[in-house]
């Protein structure tokens, strides 16, 4: 079983002895191999400890930046829409969890 790796990663197999049996995806399967990845650096985040956050923080954004720029976008890109996202909706500071929604009152209705 194989996985989406760094570029660099061959090369360091080979200076630790290794034979590496690596191969270049296409496009479509490179896209779905960034999202697996995705997936595993945010588990890895996840269960970090706090000495490690900041590094699987990292590698959570450079997998978030491969698939940006598949896409044709810029970290800058990322970053705008971020911004007006938070300006219309707000962020995540105050930990809001919304447990559900009620039934909005209806004019004329029952009193």
């Amino acid at each position: 079983m194989g996985k989406l790796v760094r570029d660099r990663i061959p090369e360091i197999i080979r200076a630790d002895g290794g034979t590496p049996d690596v191969r270049v995806l296409d496009a479509g399967d490179y896209e779905t191999a960034l999202h697996d990845k995705l997936f595993e650096e945010a588990a890895e985040l996840r269960a970090a400890d706090a000495d490690d956050r900041l590094e699987e923080a990292a590698d959570v954004l450079e997998v978030l930046l491969a698939l940006a720029t598949l896409s044709g976008f810029t970290l800058e890109d990322i970053v705008s829409t971020a911004k007006a996202k938070f300006a219309e909706r707000g962020g995540f500071e105050d930990r809001l969890w919304l447990d559900g929604v009620g039934v909005p009152w209806i004019v004329g209705g029952p009193h």
